[in-house]
């Protein structure tokens, strides 16, 4: 029996998820959008949100990679989620991945790894042993987290990043894309370069 799988959001990252999906024949995809620019994503139908009924059966991913954006679309919604994790991706028995979360291609996790609902691990980083990621974190490609980090809910950590151990990034902030963190984010912190240094805060 098919199971299955409804993506909130026909974009470039909505590809990324569907094709995690490419090789499992018991599961059937459909895209929806609030305004929906095409028919088909990927050869995937793409419907309005509005015309398809989503109740507590409906296994459901949301597909949006802006973390206000993602959390926005769980509140308003009272569904079942699944998980997407692409079959190269290396994930420790001990470590665990909350419901709406996605791994991409070539991710690392190591033991006693605990990451929330409807993060995105994205492709080829890295998340080392006893690091606790919060809620609609987004991992970005190539980041790199040494042990025991730990990453506020909201949080996101910009492609090529890497975040030495014992480090606590606060929620809602912004690392930089190649950022080298070496010390404590506070909440809502934008953080560039190496060593990492805040140049703003994002608003609450």
């Amino acid at each position: 029996m098919e199971t299955k799988i409804v993506l909130y959001g026909a974009s470039g990252h909505g590809k990324v998820i569907a094709e995690i999906f490419n090789n499992q024949t018991d599961v059937a995809l459909i895209f929806i959008d609030d305004s929906p620019k095409f028919e088909k994503l990927l050869q995937i139908p793409v419907l309005n949100r509005n015309a398809i009924k989503l109740d507590s059966h409906s296994q459901l991913i949301v597909s949006v990679g802006n973390n206000r954006v993602r959390k926005n679309i769980v509140s308003s919604l009272q569904v079942s989620y699944a998980k997407a994790i692409h079959h190269s991706a290396v994930i420790s028995s001990n470590s665990s991945l909350d419901e709406g979360t996605v791994v991409m291609a070539g991710v690392l996790v190591n033991p006693n790894v605990k990451v929330g609902k409807h993060c995105i691990l994205n492709t080829g980083s890295i998340i080392e042993h006893d690091c606790s990621i919060a809620d609609f974190v987004h991992i970005s490609p190539g980041v790199a987290l040494a042990g025991n980090v730990t990453i506020g809910e909201g949080t996101h950590v910009g492609i090529g990043s890497t975040i030495i151990q014992n480090v606590t990034i606060g929620k809602w902030a912004t690392i930089g894309a190649g950022a080298v963190i070496i010390k404590d984010v506070p909440d809502y912190a934008v953080v560039v370069g190496n060593p990492g240094k805040i140049i703003k805060f994002n608003s609450i």
